[in-house]
């Protein structure tokens, strides 16, 4: 593929060498002449110095013919009018990655939406959100970067009967904008079909809502995860992307941090979370604030010793579950070794999510469900496409295949039957890997 990346800076590089290592046909963007030079001397890439937000060095990077532009300099504004004017000027797909929440916030503006942008990328919400996965449940789908956060997945036991597990799939009238999508059974995974049962010992995955989280796990009777007590140490956008995942998934949530004014907004943006002005690198204060009882302790403070050292203390206290956000790769070899569950690196994070994007025609990203055969795979709904304009129980999408969630211009809604999917619209699909290539062709223009 023909990618352009727009910036040499740490992030830009790493994407670049990824890029490299699997043969695609890598363009670099730089102003800083130093990192240019840097590049082209360690890299098999082409490499051009000058700004990325000029249409001039653009054209010259060969933006039209794209298939994919990645804008991940230091300043946010570049990034989303460079990727804007990729889009533009002919790029399949265009990405910007945005630090400042303001971007990502629908309530104030729809900034991805205005500039044609095919998604903000935050790292730092990346993060956070591969840690809530792994404190919710490892084998779960992750749905907010493509639904923006306002769908969610709920990953349920199915511990004992119930009416739930009285009547087929088709039989139990799941709430509105609810929809169970997978049933893993020893040890075995598949796509939820009408006639399915559900039985005790299953473990079941249903799109919703976040204000619906609750009243699903209690129809289930399922437990409710706010027993579950956990510690983040750092309040910047990590800590804060994280504890916002969390609050919306039930969970009881602490930040520790020792910057007061830090402390102050946290405590203005965040609604159930508890906010501790302290300094988290001193055992006292971990004791203090009985970070031993805790079922998960995340360390984010954005100095990777720092962290290490306070997962070091917080297993030590008593921690059930240790996790840190690292950014030096060189490190991930001894976290096992210290007793850390999880070490989570932004680069890591991006890597997976551009690596998502390295797909072809209507399809805008592919990822793999944990442990499954099973894809996530965003895709478009094209004009003259075989199921433009019909209902989805009409639409001839074969067994194996669901649309969990659908984006429509600003609204991201749990499809029915009877809902039909319209040009423009986005699909999120769960297939099975067989049946994909024949799930993909009712959403092909034909020619």
């Amino acid at each position: 593929m023909n990618i352009v990346v727009l910036g040499a800076g740490t992030v830009g590089t790493s994407i670049a060498e990824l890029l490299c290592s699997r043969d695609h046909s890598v363009t670099v963007v730089d102003s800083d002449y130093e990192q240019t030079r840097r590049i082209n001397d360690d890299l098999d890439v082409r490499v051009i110095t000058g700004s990325a937000s000029q249409s001039s060095i653009m054209f010259q990077a060969g933006i039209a013919s794209a298939d994919l532009c990645l804008a991940v300099t230091g300043n946010d504004e570049v990034n989303i009018v460079a990727a804007s004017m990729a889009k533009a000027m002919g790029a399949r797909r265009s990405l910007a990655r945005v630090y400042a929440p303001v971007f990502r916030d629908l309530s104030t503006f729809d900034y991805q939406r205005h500039f044609q942008i095919d998604r903000l990328l935050s790292l730092e919400h990346l993060t956070a959100i591969e840690l809530a996965r792994e404190i919710r449940d490892p084998s779960s789908i992750l749905v907010e970067q493509f639904t923006r956060g306002e769908l969610q997945v709920e990953t349920i036991e199915i511990e004992r009967e119930s009416r739930m597990t009285r009547g087929t799939i088709r039989e139990l009238k799941m709430p509105d904008g609810t929809r169970i999508g997978t049933i893993t059974r020893e040890n075995k995974t598949w796509i939820v079909g009408p006639d399915d049962q559900l039985q005790v010992g299953d473990r079941i995955i249903v799109f919703c809502r976040a204000e619906q989280s609750r009243a699903i796990r209690g129809l289930f009777d399922a437990a409710q995860m706010a027993s579950k007590r956990i510690v983040i140490a750092g309040g910047g956008e990590t800590g804060l992307h994280l504890a916002r995942a969390l609050e919306r998934q039930g969970f009881t949530v602490m930040i520790m941090d020792n910057n007061e004014q830090r402390c102050q907004r946290l405590a203005s943006v965040l609604d159930t979370t508890s906010i501790v002005n302290c300094d988290a690198t001193r055992r006292k204060n971990l004791e203090e604030e009985r970070v031993g009882k805790a079922d998960a302790f995340v360390a984010c403070t954005g100095d990777d010793e720092d962290n290490i050292m306070l997962c070091v203390e917080a297993r030590d206290l008593g921690a059930k579950q240790i996790m840190a956000v690292i950014g030096r790769p060189d490190y991930a070899s001894v976290m096992g070794k210290l007793g850390i569950d999880l070490a989570v690196s932004e680069r890591e994070v991006t890597a997976k999510q551009i690596l998502a994007y390295l797909t072809r025609g209507i399809e805008i990203s592919r990822s793999r469900l944990p442990g499954s055969v099973i894809d996530v795979i965003e895709v478009e709904v094209e004009n003259g496409s075989p199921l433009a304009g019909t209902t989805l129980a009409q639409a001839g999408l074969p067994e194996g295949c669901l649309v969990g969630a659908v984006l429509q211009h600003d609204y991201v809604r749990v499809p029915t039957g009877d809902d039909k999917l319209q040009p423009g619209d986005v699909a999120i699909l769960l297939v099975e890997e067989d049946v994909a290539p024949r799930a993909l062709s009712r959403f092909t223009v034909s020619g």
